[in-house]
């Protein structure tokens, strides 16, 4: 494998701003916190139950999966 194949395959995703950092983590924040207050019908919905949305807003902003990174 060549240096340039290399460093193309540990490149994930492209730096992002500190702004634009700060902003994705706080609608993160916003949307937990959502998630938090649903109530057990709307989570139903979802296919969630309480404690698996409870578990996933106590989550830190900063885990969230390489995917959820625009």
């Amino acid at each position: 494998m060549t240096q340039t194949a290399t460093l193309s395959c540990m490149q994930t995703r492209p730096a992002r701003s500190l702004i634009s950092t700060l902003l994705a983590f706080g609608s993160l924040y916003n949307q937990r916190r959502a998630l938090a207050r649903l109530d057990d019908h709307a989570l139903n919905d979802l296919g969630l139950t309480r404690h698996e949305a409870l578990c996933e807003a106590r989550r830190p902003v900063w885990d969230a999966p390489d995917n959820w990174h625009a």
